[in-house]
């Protein structure tokens, strides 16, 4: 009986496998030094793992059976079942990164992930300069954001330098920019009925300022982690179609979309576990309650502990902690329903749990 966080690993380490050797097949082999002026140099310290992909497309193929009737190009989830026994399959019969103007996947160009002064990385950050005191953490991140003076407008694909923080540029005549168009194509059978596909797209796409953190809490001896996702987009869509593509439903449009997610954070981090049944376990545990006697009656510093008063104040009142979500106009088919805004949410408390769907 195969558990579903097994089989979603497993297809997870299948697909990264699968796209680094296309990546590696399809790219030709090419290596150039090139000059870097002072300031460009200033800002690299040599610590970690830098990576930019220049000039770089990806797509990974479609559920149609190739010249020889084999479906070799296929990423699929399987092994669940749902309540009543049925298998339940889940075929991803597109995926792909492109620069903009892609059409929805159909027309792919290059662009550019991360720059030189500001790549991806994979880091050991000291936890003593991130608030995480004594500890030594693992950090997976997109390009950081910059100051306004310097960067761009996180969602304006005609935003010029000085209009905002994000460092990803968008594309011009002279550029490629590192805004790709993504997209995903998926279907989810449950026994014989495979009747729709899902079709998730966002154009010129920027996650600048994200990253995961990773590192080992000693009284819970577990991993624990911060995860902060910024993901801005002019346009997002949803739809869902007709298994051969023919038709599609009402279209789910989202424009100027701004999404900042926050889940963990230093004093209230992520805890991942797996359980007795062997299921994945990701909880945020509630914040420390307040004793007897450790804050005033009347709320304030003066009559509380003051440590315990600091703590509780620099919980509240951390920007970084909470999560905002911005929609300019939100749509589905010809029906407007206008802006959408979620400033400020904090989540104080948050447990997810994976089931054996066979049981």
């Amino acid at each position: 009986m195969m558990k579903v966080f097994t089989e979603i690993a497993r297809a997870c380490a299948v697909a990264w496998l699968l796209m680094l050797y296309l990546v590696c097949a399809s790219l030709p082999a090419r290596a150039e030094l090139q000059g870097l002026s002072e300031h460009e140099m200033s800002s690299i310290d040599g610590a970690g793992v830098g990576l930019v992909l220049e000039n770089f497309k990806f797509s990974h193929g479609t559920d149609l059976p190739d010249v020889g009737g084999n479906q070799a190009r296929i990423f699929r989830i399987a092994g669940i079942r749902s309540t009543d026994g049925r298998p339940v399959d889940i075929t991803v019969n597109h995926l792909y990164i492109s620069g903009p103007g892609s059409n929805y996947g159909e027309d792919l160009s290059p662009v550019n992930l991360g720059r030189l002064v500001n790549p991806w990385r994979i880091d050991i950050v000291d936890g003593n300069t991130i608030e995480i005191p004594d500890k030594a953490v693992l950090e997976f991140a997109a390009p950081a954001m910059v100051g306004a003076s310097e960067g761009f407008d996180c969602i304006s694909s005609g935003a010029v330098a000085g209009s905002g923080t994000c460092s990803s540029r968008p594309a011009t005549a002279d550029y490629s920019g590192e805004r790709p168009d993504i997209g995903l194509q998926m279907n989810v059978a449950v026994g014989d009925d495979r009747s729709a596909n899902i079709n998730i797209h966002a154009k010129s796409a920027v996650i600048d300022g994200s990253y995961l953190r990773l590192w080992g809490d000693n009284v819970r001896g577990q991993m624990v982690g911060q995860f902060k996702l910024n993901f801005f987009t002019p346009e997002l869509s949803i739809t869902a179609c007709a298994q051969d593509g023919t038709s599609c439903g009402s279209r789910i449009l989202m424009t100027d979309f701004a999404l900042q997610l926050a889940l963990g954070n230093q004093l209230q981090p992520v805890f991942f576990d797996v359980d007795g049944s062997g299921n994945f376990v990701v909880d945020v545990a509630s914040i420390r309650q307040p004793a007897a006697g450790e804050i005033g009656v009347d709320g304030l510093r003066g009559s509380s502990d003051a440590e315990r008063w600091d703590y509780y104040e620099a919980y509240y009142t951390n920007p970084d902690y909470r999560s905002n979500l911005e929609i300019g106009n939100f749509s589905v088919g010809t029906r407007d329903f206008g802006s959408a805004r979620v400033e400020g949410m904090l989540i104080q408390h948050l447990n997810i749990r994976t089931r054996d769907l066979a049981q």
